[in-house]
């Protein structure tokens, strides 16, 4: 068919028709899917805004929550200093060395006994032995009560310099002439729970501090 026999108004019918065909074809394909992919994205934008609704909700707790959690962070940060884990032991020996020092008495021996694990902690005894004047070992024990740490004092035994193994001292030493007393006592310390009371540690007795 030759297009020149088309007459105008047949010519603009034709073109008008194959217009519709191709608007039609695009949009059932094309438009189609654009269409539908807008309505998903306006779900899922409606069901963010509810959820943004919903946690505003919480917004003005949010300071509240915020200042609980620093508070039990800094309750657990006190907590680990009272009672902290496996890797403490040398720090408590040191400490106790440290506040005996600043006492006036000196600590010669620390030896390790079994640990004892309960429920939620463990406790872990060390025998010290020490010497130095009467009063010098009261400001000991006076110091040991207000560290940080939890630290209990058992079984105290206390001799003169002169016998020294009235006192269950292992050696005796050159004391100095204001020392009067020998003394050996039970320091407990305490350990969260996951320490392992048959690890190495709880095998090796600690040096004696000389």
């Amino acid at each position: 068919m030759n297009l020149g026999e088309f007459t105008g108004v047949k010519l603009l019918g034709a073109l008008v028709l194959g217009a519709a065909v191709v608007t039609g074809g695009l949009y059932f394909t094309v438009f189609k899917s654009q269409r539908e992919a807008n309505a998903a994205a306006q779900t899922k934008l409606e069901a963010k805004q509810r959820e943004n609704r919903e946690l505003e909700a919480y917004r003005p707790k949010l300071a509240d929550i915020e200042r609980q959690l620093a508070s039990l962070k800094q309750q657990l940060e006190i907590e680990r200093r009272i009672v902290p884990d496996e890797k403490e032991i040398d720090n408590f020996m040191r400490m106790v060395d440290g506040e005996a020092r600043k006492a006036g008495v000196w600590v010669r021996r620390y030896t390790s006994k079994p640990y004892s694990a309960k429920e939620f902690y463990t406790e872990v005894p060390f025998e010290v032995e020490f010497d130095g004047p009467y009063y010098s070992m009261l400001g000991f024990f006076d110091r040991l009560t207000k560290v940080e740490r939890i630290v209990n004092v058992s079984g105290l035994a206390v001799a003169s310099t002169r016998k020294p193994s009235d006192a269950h001292a292992k050696h005796t030493y050159q004391y100095a002439p204001g020392e009067s007393v020998v003394a050996t006592c039970l320091t407990t310390t305490y350990f969260s729970h996951d320490l392992d009371p048959a690890g190495p540690a709880a095998q090796a007795a600690p040096p004696a501090k000389k």
